[in-house]
């Protein structure tokens, strides 16, 4: 990834090469409501943010802004040059894409949230049909990022993602206290959601049973459990942030593709019919309906892809 001029200073020659240029959302409103679906999106068990964030074109360049903020904040911490060196990354950051993306995610989540567990536990078999479709639409996003032309190497690591995907998708439910020391461990962890398309931090913390005291706290202002929450999510988010940009940089075709797999192998938690314990079970009668929704996703989310490649097309 080519990065912007801004951020040249900072990665070496290593770095750069190879790299994919990164584009440039300077429309806050759009940014803003970028934010807007990832915050709604991350409300609902089975959904990523991530997810959104590829589909949307932001993906590499929010991995970037991620990577140059908590490089601020280490450069301030550890040095050298602490003021210099945390503005030479603070500058590096696409503020006009940050700022409106953080006000979008944080108005839905403290909006939408309630309504949106209602609708998923009012109608489940319908919103699950839903973003099935939503997601599976989104599969074809990493797969054409990747570059194209898989050989046996590129099948592979897919289907090592497939399997990461079902695994995670897979763990049994269990209900825990919500402790300090259980909240902490399970922020870090979902927070990785938001990074990694096709995992639900959601759902993570549904199979953890701390999907409903989330939302209730988020929904009653519970600013101390919020707070908490919000400081172990930053650890989380330090690490993974870190971690992708390096798997970015390095081996951005191979990232992808292995994002492919894991957005495909994590369909299993959206699939519309289960039972109490999560158990997947045969189409009911209703599939003609359902199957009517997943296709009206995949469309919708076609749709918001050919936007975003006609407006990066007038950009360049």
């Amino acid at each position: 990834m080519t990065d912007a001029a801004p951020n040249a200073s900072l990665d070496t020659p290593a770095e750069t090469a190879g790299r994919p240029e990164l584009p440039q959302h300077r429309n806050p409103l759009g940014n803003l409501l970028r934010g807007l679906l990832i915050g709604v999106v991350e409300t609902v068990p089975g959904v990523s943010g991530g997810t959104v964030a590829l589909v949307t074109g932001i993906y590499d360049e929010l991995i970037d802004a991620g990577h140059h903020l908590t490089g601020a904040a280490r450069r301030l911490l550890l040095g050298p040059d602490r003021i210099a060196g945390m503005r030479e990354h603070l500058r590096a950051i696409p503020w006009v894409l940050v700022i409106p993306l953080m006000i979008g995610m944080a108005a839905a989540v403290f909006t939408v949230a309630g309504p949106i567990a209602g609708l998923v536990e009012e109608h489940p078999q319908t919103m699950r049909a839903l973003f099935l479709g939503l997601v599976l639409g989104s599969v074809l996003v990493p797969v054409r990022l990747s570059g194209g032309s898989w050989r046996t190497p590129e099948y592979l690591r897919f289907g090592l993602g497939v399997i990461a995907g079902l695994a995670a998708t897979s763990l049994p439910t269990t209900s825990l206290e919500p402790s300090p020391w259980i909240i902490a461990p399970a922020a870090a962890i979902a927070i990785c959601a938001l990074v990694l398309p096709g995992l639900s931090g959601s759902f993570i913390l549904l199979s953890l049973g701390l999907y409903q005291p989330t939302l209730q706290a988020v929904d009653e202002r519970d600013l101390r459990y919020i707070a908490w929450f919000g400081l172990w999510a930053c650890v989380g988010l330090v690490v993974i942030v870190r971690l992708m940009r390096h798997l970015l940089v390095r081996y951005h075709r191979g990232t992808m593709v292995v994002l492919s797999g894991v957005m495909v192998g994590a369909l299993r938690s959206l699939w519309p019919w289960q039972g109490t314990t999560g158990s997947l079970q045969a189409p009911a009668s209703d599939w003609p309906l359902l199957l009517g929704i997943g296709v009206l996703g995949i469309l919708a989310v076609q749709l918001l892809v050919l936007v975003e490649a006609r407006k990066a097309a007038r950009t360049r």
